[in-house]
């Protein structure tokens, strides 16, 4: 028998606990490729589940390559494993061959940001990412900017560098933040590389184990990723998506304010400006309040600005670093949402003794950013190449986001809810009740449509019936046929739904509604 144990009472569903128990059983080497496993049904007497809480989950294992049905013969771990999630370790053969997983020094098996970015068949319609169309990058420009720093300032560029940046890339961004109505000195503004790297080094600066932080829930699983490793408390601040209780959609300031009355906390993530996934924005009055609220109970800010500079329609406000009248923000920001993800030139604005001391726990990191990197991007910004990419790419986002909002007011079902962000990459979209986001992804796979599932972006209290539609990346042709096809699976769904008889109360049958 597998040693398979789930949790009826925990939130997260029962397909996906099995599912994931049976990676980590590949993953430590327990099953093997070419192992049989059960047939849904005898594993569901063993577990005591439905048997389409089994199929489910080998639903979902085949479509990533785990498991291999045959018919007449059963069902078996895969001979040929996929290499993008992990080699499984070599089986014991009595010689002392190094078990690795027993050193770790932690058993996490939940691989959220492995799963967020999964392999995508060559024809689907990929609604799974945040990040730029790299059709449009322009690398011909980018060459010539390259070309040009190594032949003014190669020699110095490929040397070990200065550990909060390259000077003249910090030039460049004084500037560019300058004509943004930011006013930063360089002793305000490390250099990191990309968001991720700044949330890392907030982390070792700020938090040790045990102490409390905020995260919007749902927010980034990178965030939550690196404050579950750094072994913090992270406490919830729900995101209102509806807007219909607060008038407004964006982080509820009313849920803030009471954990911050109730505990002691460290750091408060925000992202008021097209928040990933939700892409909702706070409202000026609502930044000035949450200002205002951490400066009364002394909580330090860090704003994640990284999609900001993609408002395509709406009126532009303020981050909260140019609201700050009272010293409580840092703020994290990069060219990967705008410009190149691959670059990892990302930069931290804050008060110069923050600065410094991420600049140490930095230099203990990696040294210093990629020089070359850096320097490539402060040509690309001084040239003035930054400032049309962009122009261009809001052109081709804004069409890209009218495609999603009005495919969705068309051919989703009644009881669908979505948010209508004003810029940024991504949609929110809430599914009727009754219905689960995970469980139909393997129905859209074979209809060639994927997206994320909203439990993916959740720590607390996941909402099953939720999906983000990452748009950015999907020209205006496939987000009408992805959403068509989305629909009409919803569609049949809600029908089965209604027709299908359940038993309740002794074996009495009650019809669905």
């Amino acid at each position: 028998m597998l040693p398979l144990q789930l949790q009826p009472e925990s939130q997260i569903p029962l397909y996906v606990q099995l599912r994931d128990q049976l990676w980590g059983l590949v993953h430590t080497g327990e099953l093997r490729p070419g192992d049989r496993i059960p047939a849904s049904r005898e594993l569901a007497v063993k577990l005591g589940v439905h048997r389409t809480t089994v199929a489910n989950a080998y639903a979902e294992l085949e479509s990533e390559g785990l498991i291999e049905g045959h018919v007449g013969r059963g069902t078996f771990i895969a001979e040929n494993l996929p290499e993008h999630q992990f080699t499984p370790p070599p089986k014991s053969n009595g010689t002392g061959t190094m078990r690795w997983e027993a050193l770790f020094a932690d058993d996490r098996g939940e691989e959220t940001l492995s799963r967020m970015m999964p392999t995508v068949p060559k024809d689907a319609i990929a609604f799974v990412t945040a990040r730029p169309s790299e059709e449009f990058f322009p690398v011909e420009e980018l060459r010539i900017c390259c070309d040009t720093v190594l032949k003014r300032d190669g020699r110095r560029i490929l040397q070990l560098g200065a550990s909060d940046g390259y000077e003249p890339l910090k030039r460049a961004l004084i500037e560019m933040l300058g004509k943004e109505e930011m006013v930063v000195r360089p002793e305000e503004l490390l250099v990191t590389d990309g968001c991720q790297q700044a949330l890392d080094l907030l982390c070792k600066a700020f938090l040790r184990p045990g102490d409390a932080v905020v995260l919007e829930n749902p927010g980034y699983p990178g965030a939550i990723a690196i404050f579950t490793q750094a072994r913090v408390r992270t406490l919830a601040a729900p995101m209102e998506t509806s807007g219909a209780r607060l008038g407004y959609a964006g982080v509820d300031l009313d849920a803030l304010e009471s954990v911050l009355l109730q505990n002691r906390m460290k750091l408060i993530l925000e992202t008021p400006d097209f928040q990933n996934p939700t892409g909702t924005s706070l409202p000026l009055e609502a930044r000035r309040r949450l200002l205002g609220m951490a400066a009364r109970h002394q909580v330090a800010v860090v704003e994640d600005h990284i999609y900001a500079r993609l408002r395509v329609k709406g009126t532009f406000v303020p981050s909260l670093k140019a609201l700050d009248r009272h010293g409580v923000v840092i703020q994290i920001d990069s060219f990967s949402k705008v410009a190149f993800p691959g670059l990892r030139v990302g930069w931290c604005i804050g008060p110069e003794k923050v600065i410094e001391r991420l600049r140490l726990v930095k230099q203990a990191t990696d040294l210093h950013s990629d020089q070359l990197a850096q320097a490539t991007m402060a040509e690309f910004v001084k040239k003035g190449l930054m400032g049309k990419h962009l122009a261009k790419m809001k052109k081709v986002y804004k069409g890209r986001l009218e495609a999603l909002d009005k495919s969705l007011e068309r051919m989703m079902p009644g009881g669908t809810e979505w948010t209508r962000p004003e810029g940024g990459m991504s949609v929110w979209v809430t599914l009727p009740a009754g219905l689960d986001a995970s469980e139909i992804l393997h129905q859209m796979r074979l209809r060639g449509v994927l997206y994320i599932p909203g439990r993916y972006f959740y720590f607390q209290n996941p909402q099953p019936n939720t999906m983000r539609l990452g748009f950015a990346g999907v020209d205006e042709k496939q987000i009408v046929k992805g959403v068509a096809a989305m629909g009409e699976l919803l569609q049949a769904e809600l029908r089965k739904k209604e027709r299908k008889p359940r038993r309740e109360d002794g074996g009495a049958r009650v019809a669905l509604i």
